[in-house]
């Protein structure tokens, strides 16, 4: 579909020099001197690379739409990760760069949304929270106060989270996954 230069919004997926690219920042300038233009911060959605470009209003864009798919997990095969669609049963290998470190928080049966363009997965959402069991908690400090002081602990993904000082070995915890940060005791 195409869209005016001036059109691109952050978020959108535009296909540009033979890539895909999500904007990730748009500001429109009108210097005093020629025509007004969208400068857009691009980054490739395979890779990462950033691109700062300028679009004019009268260039067309291509703006790419990605097919949303919830899947489910099922296993790791080394750094591949593996996703069945829901309708077709059909299994998607994704690599483990693409997942970024939030992989850690998979677990059997998660459900994470797929960005397919073309039948080709390029990008994955996490849920924003999951439970995981506390293998590993640091021993209260006497005198340290529960409402400030936060103790390292490791989850049974090994990941190290910062908990709060009543969290012991065995307890099950909610986390953020995004940046793997405690929300609150899971209630079981």
């Amino acid at each position: 579909m195409k869209i005016n230069g001036n059109a691109i919004k952050p978020g959108n997926v535009i296909s540009h020099n033979g890539r895909l690219w999500v904007a990730s920042k748009t500001s429109h300038v009108k210097p005093g001197k020629g025509g007004a233009f969208a400068q857009v911060e691009l980054r490739d959605i395979r890779d990462g690379t950033k691109l700062n470009e300028r679009f004019r209003a009268t260039e067309g864009v291509e703006r790419v739409i990605l097919d949303e798919v919830e899947c489910t997990y099922l296993y790791a095969e080394g750094d591949t990760h593996i996703f069945m669609h829901p309708e077709t049963f059909e299994q998607i290998s994704i690599m483990q760069d693409m997942i970024g470190e939030p992989a850690a928080f998979l677990q059997d049966g998660m459900t994470v949304s797929v960005s397919m363009y073309e039948s080709e997965p390029i990008s994955v959402t996490m849920p924003d929270q999951t439970t995981v069991t506390v293998i590993e908690a640091d021993a209260v400090v006497k005198g340290q106060t529960a409402s400030s002081s936060y103790k390292p602990a490791v989850a049974d993904n090994g990941v190290r989270i910062m908990v709060p000082p009543f969290i012991e070995t065995g307890t099950r915890i909610v986390v953020k996954i995004e940046d793997a940060t405690y929300v609150e005791r899971a209630k079981d």
